[in-house]
């Protein structure tokens, strides 16, 4: 009716068989496989049959955990069935870590999947992204910042009654007004390539020093894993990461930058360390 009304282009969700052949037969304009479904390949493989050479936009969403390999092969099992209108909608990943976010970006499996399908348009999905309504916009231009083709917005004339996921929705007013202030980045970077490459330079040489910093680092690791070994001492010390954490958010607050991100940084490097020390350890 909302079709036939106002000529509105409609889309829903498939998550089965049926429900493909019941959109194709009410002529919706555009599907999309939806995050529990794209985990699972015998799920994604029905779907992709039941829309075997449908010329209509099948969008897909990442998987709810972090795992790049099916969400790429949720696309090529869509292709293999000659469905080559295809898009793919990036709406977070499960954690059970506590941030501010309902499903955390992992903005760095987006862009590696953009990195390996440049032609297949990417969008966002801040909504699912936030669970709630105040980051929508940062998120979407975030997006944006880094050539994101499109998004998909949950919208709602009244959200604090809508029946699923009101915390996340917003009023059609507010999300016009939402999408006329996001600013859309050129990706051309035609005349400017002289002041990005010495940029680039300075940055791929600190990334070198990082790197050496690291090992150095890791061989110190080595060390304390030896002396641990040698005098039967559990390799996680709880104090220690207390110490490591509380050093880390110091300095956060000091350079001015982002605690979460710098958490993210020196628990990675604790882990690693960690790991080096059991190859110590179980080492005869």
């Amino acid at each position: 009716k909302v079709k036939e009304e106002f000529g509105f282009k409609t889309a829903t969700e498939v998550a089965n068989a049926h429900h493909v052949f019941a959109a194709l037969e009410a002529d919706v304009d555009i599907l999309w496989i939806g995050a529990r479904s794209t985990v699972n390949p015998f799920t994604v493989q029905e779907i992709a049959q039941a829309l075997r050479e449908t010329n209509k936009p099948v969008l897909v969403k990442n998987p709810v955990n972090p795992d790049l390999a099916l969400w790429i092969g949720a696309l090529e099992r869509l292709l293999g069935q000659g469905v080559e209108n295809i898009g793919a909608i990036h709406r977070g990943f499960s954690t059970y870590q506590k941030t501010k976010y309902r499903n955390i970006p992992n903005w760095q499996i987006a862009l590696d999947f953009k990195n390996q399908f440049p032609n297949i348009p990417l969008f966002i999905d801040p909504s699912h992204i936030c669970g709630n309504r105040t980051g929508l916009a940062g998120v979407a231009q975030e997006a944006f910042n880094v050539g994101y083709q499109g998004a998909i917005i949950e919208s709602h004339c009244d959200p604090d009654n809508a029946w699923s996921d009101a915390a996340q929705q917003i009023t059609p007013e507010v999300l016009a007004e939402m999408i006329s202030n996001l600013q859309v980045r050129n990706s051309d970077i035609s005349g400017y390539e002289d002041e990005m490459g010495k940029h680039r330079t300075l940055i791929s040489d600190m990334d070198f020093q990082l790197i050496e910093l690291l090992s150095q680092r890791m061989k110190i690791s080595e060390k304390i894993g030896t002396l641990k070994k040698e005098n039967n001492i559990a390799i996680f010390q709880p104090e220690r990461w207390k110490v490591i954490t509380e050093y880390a958010t110091q300095k956060a607050f000091e350079t001015g930058m982002s605690q979460e991100f710098i958490e993210k940084v020196f628990k990675a490097i604790h882990e690693e360390s960690i790991e080096v020390q059991n190859h110590i350890m179980i080492d005869k």
